[in-house]
């Protein structure tokens, strides 16, 4: 099948990342972004390895037990792609993909325990980001999410399916009130006009939420004499939570991202408190914190298992964000050290910890590559690494191995990050006693794995790290 060729297919089944495999009469074309028993129209964009790979251009059919879904822009932003798919059988999709990509990774079998699901399927996410801006150019003002593949349009968010309910009154609301104030949306190819984002979060224990407008300063007086009048908006809305803080954040950066460049408190406070297996946590609009609280809980739970006995132990967290991780551990370990590159993730830590009565956590700020060096006379009896999507740097890994800690427990939002990594540290001398999955995005191909390691041998071997092409591991 040459590039440019238009196929017909269905659907058989998504291999590790999100890839369809779709069987056409001149055999199978790999796709991203479809579900299995879809059935599609699409086109070939190139070919991998001898394989045609292709783009969807159209849905011909549904899977015969696909789910309705309500929100108006399902498909378009691609943030739920999966929302149609009955959850039983997304479990089953992930569980699958992740086994089996771990398990030619590590190149043996191990003790492999399944999906844990999500508590909450839908309504979960306990934080989110929209931008303002329009669905098409020139239309009316949109706030809502980047739409999937398309830098400069929006899609409306307002009935999202996976954001907290209260979230989806707030959007409709501040667009409604902004739509005729003459005032424009941030241009993210000019670089000219004053509203950006609005960022939203919410405990799921205590019902408080946090609301932050954040905009440029281009027009600040007319800002400013609108600020009032949003304030009051919000703090008027039928919500089954409770607007805690209101905030305005100025963000003069280029860049489309949130960067806070000066905010005040409009109503309230500016931080919310959430609660998780028994600790309590301060969380500011830019502090980590997992987006799925309920999920967090199977999260971290799975994770003091895997940990096991801490009696006495001497335990090293290193990705630590605002702590959480740290916090469960401590009150049975002697010690427990975080190390987090985010001076105010650490501030909260710091802060957290105090509040939670717990004085053998110690946090320290900086690249963890960079801290490992200061760290490296330390004994851990246990690591714990949480690190970002891309995972463990080469460097920094050599130098978490040669501790030579009895057990590793690696937590990873990215699989093939984690697969990446695994034959280095089974050179090293480790072994897979068991992992899992925990399901902290349900409507999404995302997932949370946790894999837990012991060292087998009492002398450890140093293994030069060689970075492999993972793609073999999409295959």
């Amino acid at each position: 099948m040459k590039k440019g060729t238009e196929f017909t297919g269905e659907v058989l089944r998504l291999d590790y990342p999100n890839r369809g495999a779709v069987r056409t009469e001149e055999g199978e074309v790999t796709v991203k972004d479809v579900i299995p028993g879809t059935v599609i129209r699409g086109v070939v964009i190139k070919k991998r390895s001898g394989r045609p790979e292709g783009r969807a251009l159209e849905e011909l059919s549904p899977a015969p037990d696909a789910l309705p879904v309500d929100c108006p822009s399902f498909g378009a932003c691609g943030g739920c792609l999966m929302l149609s798919v009955p959850y039983g059988r997304q479990l089953q999709i992930k569980n699958d993909q992740i086994r089996d990509l771990l398990m030619k990774a590590a190149g043996e079998d191990f003790p492999w325990e399944g999906i844990v699901p999500s508590p909450a399927q839908r309504h979960y996410r306990n934080k989110m980001e929209y931008t303002f801006g329009d669905e098409v150019m020139g239309g009316p003002l949109t706030l809502g999410l980047h739409r999937r593949g398309n830098y400069y349009d929006l899609c409306g968010a307002s009935a999202c399916e996976i954001a907290e309910k209260d979230f989806g009154v707030i959007v409709a609301a501040v667009q409604a009130f902004f739509a005729d104030k003459s005032l424009p949306f941030f241009h993210r190819r000019t670089h000219v006009g004053v509203l950006r984002h609005l960022l939203l979060r919410k405990s799921r224990t205590t019902g408080e939420i946090l609301v932050s407008l954040v905009a440029s300063t281009q027009e600040e007086d007319k800002l400013q004499a609108l600020l009032p009048g949003f304030r009051d908006l919000l703090l008027s809305l039928p919500l089954e939570g409770t607007i805690a803080g209101i905030l305005h954040t100025r963000n003069d950066a280029l860049a489309d991202v949130v960067k806070d460049e000066g905010t005040e408190i409009l109503y309230g406070k500016d931080y919310i408190e959430e609660e998780l297996l028994g600790l309590r946590f301060t969380l500011t609009l830019f502090s980590f914190f997992q987006t799925n609280t309920e999920g967090a809980r199977s999260l971290y739970g799975k994770v003091r298992e895997y940990v096991g006995s801490v009696d006495g132990a001497d335990v090293m967290d290193l990705y630590s964000g605002t702590g959480t991780i740290t916090q469960i551990l401590a009150p049975a370990a002697s010690r427990v050290t975080g190390v987090e590159i985010v001076p105010e993730a650490v501030d909260a830590a710091r802060l957290n910890a105090e509040k939670n009565g717990l004085a053998n956590c110690r946090f320290l700020c900086g690249d963890v590559l960079a801290k490992l060096d200061e760290l490296a006379e330390e004994k851990p009896d246990i690591i714990v690494l949480d690190p970002p999507r891309d995972g463990v740097h080469p460097k920094a890994l050599q130098k978490i191995l040669a501790y030579g800690a009895p057990r590793l427990i690696y937590i990873a939002c990215k699989p093939s990050s984690l697969a990446r990594d695994l034959p280095v540290m089974q050179a090293a001398g480790y072994r897979v006693e068991k992992g899992c999955c925990v399901d902290m995005f349900p409507g999404t191909v995302h997932v949370e794995t946790v894999c837990c390691l012991y060292h087998q041998k009492n002398d450890f071997i140093s293994v030069p790290y060689e970075p492999k092409d993972v793609e073999y591991l999409k295959k």
